[in-house]
This record gives C-alpha cells, sequence and structure tokens, in this order.
C-alpha cells in the first residue's frame, strides 16, 4: 500500500465532521432562539388572561355601575386618575397593570406586563326590561412573529401590522335583577 496516497485523508475526513458538526449546531441554535420567542409568547398570553380575569371579575363585582367600566386603556404614556368611584379606581389599577406596573426594571421602567398592552372594555347589547345586557373585555398586546390578524378590533392599528396584535377577550353578562 502506497502510504502517499493515504497522506491527508483523515484530515479531510476530520474537516468533514467539523462541518457536518458546525450545521447540527447552527440548528440547535436556531431551535433555541424560535423556543425563546415561543415562551415569550406563552408568557405574553398568560398575563393577558389574568389581566382579563381580574378586569372581569372586577366588574362582576360592581355590576350595578358596569356601564362605568367601558372605556379603551393603556394607549396613553399615563394611566387616567383614580377618582372616588370604584369603578374608577379599578380602571386606575387595570392600566397600571397593563402599563407594567407590577414590575420595575431601574433605567428600563415598568417591565411587568406584555409588550404594548392595551386592555378595550364595550357594551355589546344594552341593558333592556328582563334582557341582560353583555359586555366585551378584551387585552390586546404585540405578539413577536406575525400570525392571522384577529377578528377582534381592540387594539387596532396601534402596533404597524396587525398580524403582530394579538387579542384575548372574554364577553360578560349582566342580568338586570331589578
Amino acid at each position: 500500500m502506497d502510504a502517499s496516497r493515504n497522506a491527508g485523508f483523515s484530515l479531510v475526513e476530520v474537516l468533514v465532521t467539523i462541518v457536518i458538526l458546525l450545521i447540527g449546531l447552527l440548528g440547535l441554535a436556531g431551535l433555541q432562539g424560535r423556543a425563546l420567542t415561543a415562551q415569550m409568547e406563552a408568557y405574553q398570553r398568560s398575563q393577558a388572561l389574568v389581566l382579563l380575569k381580574d378586569m372581569a371579575d372586577r366588574i362582576n363585582a360592581n355590576r350595578s355601575n358596569a356601564a362605568s367600566y367601558v372605556t379603551t386603556l393603556g394607549t396613553g404614556a399615563a394611566c387616567p386618575a383614580a377618582g372616588s368611584s370604584v369603578a374608577s379606581i379599578d380602571l386606575n389599577e387595570w392600566c397600571n397593570a397593563l402599563m407594567g406596573a407590577a414590575e420595575a426594571q431601574s433605567g428600563v421602567g415598568n417591565v411587568g406586563a406584555m409588550v404594548g398592552a392595551r386592555g378595550c372594555i364595550t357594551q355589546t347589547v344594552a341593558p333592556a326590561s328582563g334582557a341582560p345586557s353583555q359586555y366585551l373585555v378584551a387585552v390586546a398586546w404585540q405578539g413577536l412573529n406575525s400570525t392571522a390578524a384577529p377578528t377582534i378590533t381592540c387594539g387596532t392599528g396601534q402596533y404597524g401590522n396587525e398580524a403582530l396584535r394579538r387579542v384575548v377577550a372574554l364577553p360578560i353578562s349582566m342580568a338586570d335583577l331589578n
């Protein structure tokens, strides 16, 4: 067997192995990036559901003044001042939660909520004699990846691309107990 014909053959095998290993590592890095994005999307959705349920419970506890809750929050730099009514206090606290006031980071500000959170409360059916009034509580935020645009209008036009807008909503019925 001629030794000169086999010279360098092991080096080529090592180079091919390194290239294959690098491709695998790049694939793992891409997978890790997608996993982090999916984890952040899931975190934001869970935070939105907590805030959605919080406001639905507040409206349910103050059902005689449910119409006072109809508003859109989280669209400005500051939340509306809390007045003396239970509804205005609830709306102020919910707005602060939407703006991330539950957790602050020095130099950055509020970081305890979703990206660009908005809260919308609309009356979908006005109260009628013997019929319940209905409200829709919705929380919108900006997602990280494009998906289908939601049909609920909360936060429409706020995120540049409607495919980045995420919305969770909960309908509430208030029976006329008079």
